[in-house]
């Protein structure tokens, strides 16, 4: 059985934590289900050396969310995958989406797990094929959800003027491209419109941030949202959606398009035939997915109309 594989996560950790030094809290109270950080055991710790030694498959795993159970599943999935097509896999995690995006264009990384406005500003620069997207309660999409701690007395976006907000990654759609479509339509822009605003790099930790009134709303993926909810909805007590975004396509699995085409398929026919197998339904369940598909560029469009308006935006 492969060993387990180290993730190069402690940049998340330190932006979170710098963010809240700029917010001034010098506390925080236990999660009981996200965890920031991953400890590691010594057979996480292996060397370049070691794993550079026989040819392996990278795997770019995009910073959506900082969950210590998600990152073990993910580990499962990817192990599978290893044994499947009988080739070591690394993982490789970098703090921003625009970093993973850059994995993949220089062919750094064979697969990217990536979210949809990467996926977007990835195909117009450089060809950035799709192999795969997830499917939840049957549907290939999801939303951008507005929440806000319960203390604030707001009953919609536009009531947030004047708060503390969190985004995710400044290429996040539901974290970012979103809202400041919002902000736009009224000709608002973030330092305009909110007193603070932060970068978590993870849609958990912008949801621990509401929770734990390190700032007083957040624009998060719905589906992490909605999956961590079911996990423990005692701890999104002192949470509310406010705002519901229109559907999106749903994050995909991507790939260079020069990847050899032989490769290609097999990546594509694991993850679609995942969920025919027992131990590919148990690793879906885990991850809170039905299975994979196939997805269109087109599914994409609505993302691309929102852009277009904000103006492609990728910086403060």
């Amino acid at each position: 059985m492969a060993q387990p594989r180290k993730v190069l996560f402690s940049g998340i950790l330190i932006c979170f934590m710098l963010a809240l030094l700029l917010l001034g809290c010098s506390s925080k109270t236990d999660y009981p289900v996200i965890s920031l950080n991953i400890p590691e055991t010594a057979n996480e710790k292996k060397k370049d050396s070691q794993e550079n030694k026989e040819p392996s498959l990278k795997i770019a795993l995009a910073s959506i969310t900082s969950a210590r159970e998600s990152l073990y599943y993910y580990n499962d999935l990817l192990e599978y995958l290893e044994e499947d097509i009988g080739m070591p896999v690394q993982i490789i995690q970098r703090k921003t989406y625009a970093e993973i995006n850059e994995l993949i264009k220089n062919r750094t990384v064979d697969l990217g797990f990536i979210c949809t406005y990467s996926y977007v500003l990835g195909k117009d620069d450089f060809n950035m094929e799709i192999i795969a997207a997830p499917v939840k309660d049957g549907k290939k999409e999801y939303h951008s959800y507005i929440i806000k701690h319960t203390s604030m007395e707001a009953e919609g976006f536009l009531d947030l003027r004047g708060y503390r907000f969190a985004f995710t990654d400044p290429i996040s759609n539901s974290g970012r491209l979103f809202p400041l479509y919002l902000l736009f339509l009224e000709g608002e822009t973030p330092d305009s419109f909110f007193s603070q605003y932060i970068y978590t790099y993870s849609h958990d930790n912008s949801i621990r941030a509401v929770a734990e009134g390190l700032v007083d709303a957040a624009a998060v993926d719905s589906l992490v949202y909605d999956h961590l909810y079911a996990r423990d909805p005692d701890y999104f007590r002192d949470i509310e959606i406010i705002h519901t975004s229109q559907s999106f396509g749903v994050q995909p699995v991507v790939v260079h398009p020069d990847l050899d085409p032989s490769l290609k398929r097999a990546l594509q026919n694991f993850l679609i035939n995942l969920y025919k197998m027992p131990r590919g339904q148990n690793i879906l369940f885990n991850l809170g997915l039905d299975r994979f598909d196939y997805q269109d560029d087109s599914a994409y469009d609505g993302i691309r109309e929102i852009a277009e308006v904000v103006g492609y935006a990728t910086t403060n």
